[in-house]
């Protein structure tokens, strides 16, 4: 039976009121993570004032290994 691991990153917005991402950073973030064989299983954000996104939430999972 596989057994996984998890790992949640938490990605903050920029710009004046939030809600801007810089999606060359966090592309580089995500694949800095695939490289070291964890893959993205969730991505979602949570909201601040009138709906402006501040932070990406990104869960991700890699085999465990035992030894």
């Amino acid at each position: 039976m596989d057994q996984w691991e998890y790992k949640t990153l938490k990605y903050a917005t920029g710009g004046f009121l939030g809600g801007k991402v810089n999606e060359h950073a966090f592309e580089e973030l995500l694949n800095s993570y695939g490289i070291e064989g964890w893959e993205l299983v969730s991505c979602f954000d949570t909201n601040s004032v009138q709906g402006q996104s501040r932070e990406i939430i990104a869960v991700l999972k890699r085999r465990a290994y035992l030894g």
